[in-house]
């Protein structure tokens, strides 16, 4: 049976809402505590280690933690749209005065099954790029495709990568001897700490170039522009990115491409508000129609329905249209809910017809409302608040 993920908030022993110092803060603790260097041999205290750090490459950078509030653990799966929640972390400034010196720390072989320091001229894979598209309200509910330009590096064809001129060949680093990083060892108040650098002489690649290629100058490859046709899918959020597996960064020292990350915004609609998969809009409606009922048109994103409302609606009355909404990315058979906010207006002008017709109506009613007049014309009648008569008339609200 699988081993069920714990909570990443849980596991660095924050709040939801803890902010980037706090979560900082706390996987500090945890790493001084759990850290292999200073539990040598414990398999409980490298598997919490472990763990913090897994929580802390993901809580830390602003995108991974919106993408495991939305997803929780699934995000980082096979397939998620996080991808795996160690590329790109950086844990420099954590390790960097903490016992003297983690600074290099190889969390790429750590957590990869292997070693905990492995060679840092293994193959690599590359990093990932990030690129950004805008599209509409609408595309970000059906979904699209969009063709977007994106600088991509090409194996340089004139070296094969070896970024050496032709009939030549890199050679063994002689510091680090092609092992591509060097020992340091510091004394701290736990005793002699070792820490591993890439190696200055190679930068970790562990051979060096003594004639490189004219073409791409030692590096091995050529960048160019590229257009490279991305699927948005349906239900797309503000901020959410779509990952194209192996369109980024190439790898090094024999290994993989990173991934395209395309990060979406989404324009603003002139009549719509969403919040994650539900839709609001207002809607205008007349004295009449809110008095009498209606039949009125609502605009959607699917479309024009038409929507009863019902005698003596109010202004601020809301209406469901359930399935009108946005789909879901998880599931896009469900879709969310379109609410519709009517609002009575109030006509600006009127004719002079219209405003007797409106007054025939306040008589007919029998009343009106918060009215100065009819308090003022109720005094002068001798009528005490609530309509019985005082005996003698008394002065209007307005000295008449």
């Amino acid at each position: 049976m699988a081993e069920t993920k714990r909570d990443y908030y849980e596991v660095l022993g924050v709040d939801k809402n803890a902010d980037d110092a706090a979560i900082k803060k706390a996987y500090r603790a945890l790493a001084k505590k759990y850290h292999p260097d200073v539990n040598p041999g414990d398999a409980e205290a490298e598997k919490k280690f472990k763990e913090a750090s897994e929580a802390y490459a993901v809580l830390s950078d602003a995108q991974k933690r919106q993408q495991y509030d939305q997803f929780g653990h699934a995000a980082f799966e096979a397939g998620g749209m996080g991808g795996n929640p160690f590329q790109g972390a950086d844990f420099s400034d954590i390790f960097s005065d903490l016992f003297g010196g983690f600074g290099s720390f190889d969390f790429s072989s750590f957590f990869g099954g292997g070693g905990r320091r492995g060679s840092s001229n293994a193959p690599r894979r590359g990093d990932d790029i990030v690129s950004d598209v805008r599209i509409t309200f609408e595309e970000a509910v059906f979904g699209c495709e969009k063709e977007i330009t994106i600088p991509f590096k090409e194996v340089c064809a004139k070296c094969n990568g070896t970024g050496a001129k032709a009939g030549t060949s890199p050679e063994t680093c002689p510091q680090c001897q092609g092992r591509g990083q060097v020992v340091h060892q510091r004394q701290s108040f736990l005793g002699i700490m070792q820490s591993v650098e890439p190696c200055p002489q190679c930068q970790g690649t562990g051979k060096i170039i003594k004639e490189k290629c004219p073409d791409c100058y030692g590096a091995g490859y050529i960048s160019q522009r590229k257009k490279i046709k991305v699927m948005i899918p349906a239900g797309i959020d503000n901020g959410q990115s779509v990952r194209i597996r192996e369109k980024g960064e190439p790898g090094k020292n024999g290994g993989g491409r990173g991934d395209l990350l395309v990060r979406v915004t989404i324009s603003r609609h002139p009549a719509f508000q969403r919040q994650d998969t539900t839709i609001f809009s207002t809607v205008p409606v007349s004295f009449s129609q809110a008095a009498l009922g209606s039949e009125i048109l609502i605009d959607t994103v699917y479309g024009k329905v038409i929507q009863k409302i019902k005698p003596g609606t109010q202004t601020g009355a809301r209406i469901r249209l359930q399935g009108k909404g946005v789909p879901s990315l998880r599931d896009p058979s469900f879709k969310g809910d379109h609410y519709v906010t009517l609002v009575v207006e109030t006509p600006e002008k009127l004719s002079a017809k219209a405003k007797d017709l409106l007054l025939q109506l306040d008589q007919e009613l029998g009343d009106t409302l918060n009215s100065a007049k009819r308090y003022e014309e109720s005094v002068k009648g001798g009528e005490k608040p609530g309509g019985k008569s005082t005996g003698k008339k008394k002065k209007g609200l307005f000295g008449k």
